[in-house]
């Protein structure tokens, strides 16, 4: 479930059929039978092992004798998350250390290797970064302190969520509402944030850098507003870090000033196109990381990223300050031209690697997905509450170790079924 639940599940009036923050019961009713079904057909909770590039041995058994899939799931945008410096960076952190854990609150103890992490990234993308073991932990201890106003000078902001800002986001509106006013805007609506702005003294702004469900946020337009207004910004690039920048600082931290603003957070992943594992925020003032360090729940409290995640992170970074990087980055180019030019999108022409083709019926968007598994291409099926009801589709991931004859063979499959799905009388929707 990726998406915002609450407005997923609002009703045609506009309503919510239960809470005002909340509505998990409406959703789990909506959503179980697409579940259902999904799982019946093979499409979730799946068991592989990684073998080489994009495929996978699939199901349990020995492996000579699973099936190989060529996988469109995972959001290794650079394939990184098989590269042997990375994996081997993993290992020799474990080795060092002789452990893998340390069961102590951050505040108390760290590992010496979470510090280099930390240093390291924050001088690659110019901002003071702090490691979590997940991007959804960064955005738990994010989301108070932010609330509170300690983060705007003492004075409690209203936060404005996307309507789609990912639910590792718009799930901590409740906590949010109970220090502060919280209001909900469509998707990437500037002029509705700027009457918001105008409105009140103190505004931030918590949106995806990059949509996990394709498509981004307007940073420059949102940057115009934090000029003209002092609009606070809370940005998670989860799917945009890597892709852009000189050192792989991301598609949100690209648009910004070489120094971060004491106005602007970014949350980021470690485990999607960096290759590794764990989140990260990056921070722009003393003050902001000082607070984070003592009162960030997740930061305190025992949930420091493993020595394994630390090291893998550390190798990525290595790769990251290569030529190496820019050379991946040309591979997944060439591999989204390759798709773009045989299947319609929305996002058509962008550089970004995800696509969404759109059929509307969850149950022929379930179809759809298992015919192209039997095919060998295994891509996510998304239907409610991660899009809209009626909105259901299929999404690809492309990445730069997707071979192109791959691709190719993938476009072709697609278009066959949305071909026969048409003829059906159930026509896709690509825009």
């Amino acid at each position: 479930m990726e998406n915002e639940m609450q407005q997923r599940g609002a009703l045609s009036d506009g309503s919510c059929p239960t809470g005002h923050y909340r509505n998990t019961a409406y959703v789990v009713h909506k959503s179980r039978s697409y579940f259902d079904e999904a799982y019946a057909a093979g499409l979730m909770g799946i068991q592989g092992r990684s073998t080489t590039g994009r495929t996978f041995a699939q199901g349990p058994g020995p492996l000579e004798n699973r099936s190989r899939i060529i996988d469109f799931v995972r959001c290794s945008y650079l394939g990184l998350d098989n590269h042997p410096v990375i994996i081997t960076g993993a290992i020799d952190a474990i080795k060092a250390h002789l452990s893998l854990h340390w069961s102590c609150a951050r505040t108390r103890l760290n590992f010496d290797l979470l510090a280099e992490l930390e240093e390291t990234l924050s001088e690659m993308f110019c901002a003071r970064v702090l490691a979590f073991s997940t991007v959804m932990l960064a955005n738990l201890g994010a989301m108070p302190l932010l609330a509170s106003g300690q983060l705007t000078g003492g004075r409690k902001p209203v936060v404005v969520f996307d309507r789609i800002a990912h639910v590792s986001l718009a799930y901590h509106k409740p906590v949010v509402a109970d220090e502060t006013r919280v209001e909900t805007i469509e998707h990437n609506d500037i002029e509705a944030l700027e009457r918001l702005c105008r409105e009140h003294p103190v505004v931030a702004y918590v949106c995806d850098g990059v949509y996990s469900m394709g498509g981004s946020a307007p940073v420059e337009e949102l940057r115009q507003l934090q000029e003209r207004y002092g609009l606070f910004l809370y940005i998670d690039d989860a799917h945009g870090i890597s892709l852009f920048g000189r050192q792989g600082e991301g598609f949100a931290r690209s648009h910004f000033p070489q120094v971060l603003s004491d106005r602007t957070i970014i949350a980021a992943s470690l485990a999607k196109g960096f290759g590794a594992s764990g989140g990260i925020l990056m921070l722009g003032t003393a003050d902001h990381e000082s607070l984070f360090r003592r009162y960030s729940i997740p930061y305190a409290f025992s949930v420091a990223p493993n020595l394994a995640a630390v090291g893998a992170a550390l190798g990525s970074c290595k790769i990251h300050r290569s030529a190496e990087l820019d050379e991946r980055r040309r591979r997944l180019a060439q591999r989204i031209e390759i798709f773009d030019r045989r299947v319609a999108t929305a996002e058509q022409r962008s550089s970004l690697p995800i696509r969404m083709i759109y059929i509307g019926s969850e149950v022929r968007a379930i179809a759809i997905a298992r015919q192209l598994l039997d095919l060998g291409f295994y891509t996510s099926v998304t239907f409610f509450p991660t899009v809209a009801q009626g909105r259901a589709g299929i999404r690809v991931c492309i990445t730069a170790d997707h071979e192109p004859g791959d691709v190719e063979r993938l476009c072709d499959c697609i278009l066959e079924e949305l071909n026969d799905t048409t003829a059906n009388g159930v026509g896709p929707t690509l825009t």
